[in-house]
């Protein structure tokens, strides 16, 4: 019974029946899934990601998603007080369940990025445009009319189709990023702050879903507001980092708060930049009545890495009692110090 409830669950989660996206707990490690206007938008010049989430552990199938995303600044000034561009782009691989359903997409983003002077504030707007493909085999899938009496028997026949078509659909999406960076004319290495809002909607285009043939399925359009805070403790070798994402796609909700204390076991030189800060962070992320998510980071040298456990705590624990592992590595080249010329690139 647990193996066609996971099966046909993953299925539906995935297809325009709930249609829902699929989504990383770690949200600030995921820019480009939150907001097409951040592309671009952040301390540095170039910018990497890789997700990894392992969806319910010790389940009876697998569910992986795996992303990989980038962006870069275009004609960014070294003192950031110019308009310029952000370019970015991103992949994902999700497989998974009885029915091995399988979603990729990939996209472009493009953003216009408008910093205010040099009063910190910071404003963009971006598009982004990609294609999707989805795919399944029910083949591996049991249903409620192949039991027995004793268990579920394959041989009967189930009166379902093997498998739902293959395609592929273009997608669009666009979003508005707004960042105030505080500490951006401090000297100090030890009073940085910055805030974050932003609100995008994704699948605007509102592409069909064709799983049967003359089905009339469509993926439903995604709204994402966020709001995060930085902040150091002056004269402390502590800083917070707090979030809150809301995800709302038809008709359904998600909300994502999440929580880290950071210990600054290395100072930046902000002068010449030939010292960048390191931090250990420790804290937790909460999907509001579905999961509690301790969260481990570490911020060394331009890399950023992050671990994170879903406990699950929603009746979705009747069936698999499993948590979900995710992790995220990030690369950020932030040769941003005040009086240091930034290395030609040939």
């Amino acid at each position: 019974m647990r193996k066609f409830s996971i099966a046909v669950f993953s299925l539906l989660l995935g297809s325009g029946v709930f249609g829902q996206d699929l989504h990383f707990a770690q949200s600030s490690q995921t820019p480009l899934f939150i907001n097409p206007g951040a592309a671009g938008v952040f301390d540095g010049w170039e910018r990497a990601t890789i997700n990894h989430r392992n969806q319910w552990l010790g389940a009876q199938t697998q569910f992986m998603t795996t992303a990989i995303s980038a962006d870069v600044n275009i004609g960014k000034s070294h003192l950031n007080d110019k308009a310029h561009l952000g370019l970015g782009v991103m992949f994902f691989n999700d497989i998974g369940g009885d029915s091995n359903f399988g979603n990729q997409t990939g996209s472009i983003t493009l953003s216009g990025i408008l910093p205010m002077g040099r009063s910190g504030h910071i404003i963009s707007a971006g598009v982004q445009g990609g294609f999707g493909s989805r795919k399944a085999d029910l083949r591996g899938v049991t249903f409620m009319n192949q039991w027995d009496g004793s268990t579920f028997n394959p041989t009967v026949n189930s009166g379902e189709q093997n498998t739902l078509n293959s395609f592929v659909y273009i997608d669009a999406s666009a979003g508005i990023y707004y960042v105030f960076d505080g500490g951006k004319s401090s000297f100090a290495r030890d009073n940085d702050f910055k805030f974050k809002l932003g609100i995008a909607g994704f699948h605007l285009n509102q592409p069909k879903m064709k799983y049967i043939d003359g089905s009339s399925d469509f993926l439903q359009r995604k709204y994402v507001g966020n709001i995060g805070i930085e902040s150091d403790f002056v004269g402390q070798p502590l800083g917070i980092e707090a979030n809150f994402v809301q995800f709302v796609q038809g008709g359904h909700y998600e909300s994502l708060l999440g929580f880290i204390m950071k210990y600054r076991f290395q100072n930046s030189t902000k002068i010449t930049g030939n010292t960048q800060d390191a931090f250990i962070g420790i804290g937790c992320y909460a999907r509001f009545k579905d999961a509690v998510i301790p969260t481990v980071v570490l911020d060394w040298k331009g890399f950023h890495f992050g671990i994170s456990y879903d406990v699950t705590v929603s009746t979705l624990r009747r069936a698999n009692s499993g948590g979900s592992l995710e992790f995220s590595l990030a690369y950020t080249n932030l040769d941003h110090s005040l009086f240091k010329t930034r290395a030609r690139r040939f």
